[in-house]
C-alpha cells in the first residue's frame, strides 16, 4: 500500500530508485484483479456483489483486500448507505479515472497479442527443455555443495568409526589394563612349544 509522500520535501520520484514509492503505485496498477475492477468500475458505481459477479475467479477475500488497497491509495472511494439490508457502493475516484484509458490498453495488448504469447511459451519450452532451467542463473552454482558435502562426510563417518573401534576392543581388553598392558600381579601369559608349556610354573607354597 503506499505511504505518504511530499515531493516538495525531496528527490523528484523515480521508479528505477530502489526506494522509491512509486515502486508501490506500479505494483498496484500491475495487479491483475487491480486492471479488471477498474475496468469494471469505469462504467460506473458497483455494490460488491456486483463487482463478484462481473469479475469471475475473484474471491471474496481477494476483492475485499483489492478494493481496501484501491481505497487506501486514493483510486477508489467507497459508500455505505443506510438501510436494511445495507448497501456499499464502490466507484472510482477522479485519480481512478486516469487509470481508465492506461488500464484499458494493457487489456486491449493483452487480448489482442495473446495468440503470440502462447506461440512464444511453446517454442520456448521446446527448445529449452525443463532440466537446463537455471544454466543462465548465475546463483545456481551452490547448489553443488550441499549434494557433496552431506554425501561424502556421513557416509565415511561411521563405516569406519564404529566398525573398527568396537571390533578390537572387546578381544584385548578384558584382560589387559587401561594402555594393552597386564594388570600389575597377574603372571606372564604362558607358551606352548611341541606341547610343553615354556612359561613359568606357578608357584606353590609347601609346608615346612
Amino acid at each position: 500500500m503506499l505511504g505518504p509522500m511530499n515531493p516538495a520535501s525531496g528527490p523528484a520520484p523515480d521508479v528505477y530508485a530502489p526506494h522509491c514509492p512509486t515502486r508501490l503505485v506500479l505494483d498496484r496498477i500491475g495487479d491483475k484483479w487491480t486492471v479488471l475492477l477498474v475496468g469494471r468500475l469505469s462504467a460506473g458505481a458497483q455494490r460488491f456483489t456486483a463487482l463478484r459477479r462481473v469479475v469471475p475467479g475473484i474471491s471474496q477475500k481477494v476483492l475485499t483486500q483489492t478494493l481496501r488497497g484501491l481505497e487506501r491509495d486514493g483510486v477508489v472511494s467507497r459508500t455505505e448507505h443506510p438501510g436494511t439490508p445495507r448497501r456499499v457502493d464502490y466507484a472510482l475516484t477522479d485519480l481512478g479515472r486516469t487509470l481508465v484509458s492506461l488500464l484499458g490498453s494493457i487489456r486491449t495488448w493483452a487480448e489482442a497479442h495473446i495468440g503470440e504469447v502462447l506461440a512464444a511459451q511453446t517454442a520456448f519450452d521446446a527448445r529449452r527443455p525443463a532440466a537446463t532451467d537455471g544454466d543462465d542463473d548465475p546463483t545456481s552454482g551452490p547448489a553443488v555443495g550441499p549434494a557433496v558435502g552431506p554425501a561424502v562426510g556421513p557416509a565415511v563417518g561411521p563405516a569406519v568409526g564404529p566398525a573398527v573401534g568396537p571390533a578390537v576392543r572387546p578381544a584385548v581388553g578384558p584382560k589387559a589394563g587401561a594402555n594393552g598392558a597386564a594388570p600389575s600381579g597377574s603372571p606372564p601369559p604362558s607358551a606352548s612349544i611341541g606341547g610343553r608349556a615354556t612359561g613359568p610354573r606357578p608357584r606353590t607354597d609347601r609346608a615346612r
